[in-house]
């Protein structure tokens, strides 16, 4: 059974940080990915990694304070955001797809239930 299990989400100040963690199990990607979703926009890219952290690449709007991360023995792929804006405000996703290079949603096959990620300023 394929399972991509998002949690860290929760209520942060602007300026504060959060880690976000993505628990997979079931299935086998090339690259893990970390989108988001605010109230009423489209879901949109925010960083992937190859699991063997040689292809590492992130949205421009967040390059600077977002760093993706993988711990291999836990099967598990992590999302640091420093510097918290109110507009990082959304649901945050993993994702998990066979292609090397991936940033369109469409491109990914497998999906988390998503993290509320809320900044109050």
């Amino acid at each position: 059974q394929v399972q991509l299990v998002e949690s860290g989400g929760g209520l942060v100040q602007a300026g504060g940080s959060l880690r976000l963690s993505c628990a997979a199990s079931g299935l086998t990607v090339t690259t893990m990915g970390w989108f988001r979703q605010a109230p009423g926009k489209e879901r949109e890219f925010v960083a992937g990694s190859t699991w063997n952290g040689v292809n590492t690449y992130y949205a421009d709007s967040v390059k600077g304070r977002v760093t993706i991360s993988r711990d291999n023995a836990k099967n598990t792929v992590y999302l640091q955001i420093n510097s918290l804006k109110a507009e990082d405000t959304a649901v945050y996703y993993c994702a998990g797809t066979a292609r090397v290079w991936a940033s369109r949603v469409s491109e990914y096959n497998y999906w988390g239930q998503g993290t509320q990620v809320t900044v109050s300023s």
